[in-house]
């Protein structure tokens, strides 16, 4: 399955927004809720959908990307 037709399937865990794909998402992998600015990690091709792994929007822009 392609990430696009994934992406039209999964929403946030915590708020139900869309997700999007990070601009820098070829360094350092990330789906982003636009709605509660939450960031889930994409780990070797998967994402993480779990409410207790994602990272707030400000502290993955500043390079924090794991709790």
């Amino acid at each position: 399955m392609k990430m696009d037709d994934l992406l039209n399937l999964l929403v946030c865990p915590q708020c139900h927004g869309k997700l999007q794909p990070l601009p820098d998402a070829a360094q350092s992998e990330g789906l982003a809720c636009d709605q509660c600015q939450k960031v889930y990690p994409v780990r070797e091709g998967i994402p993480v959908m779990l409410a207790e792994e994602a990272i707030p929007r400000t502290q993955w822009d500043a390079g924090k990307r794991r709790i």
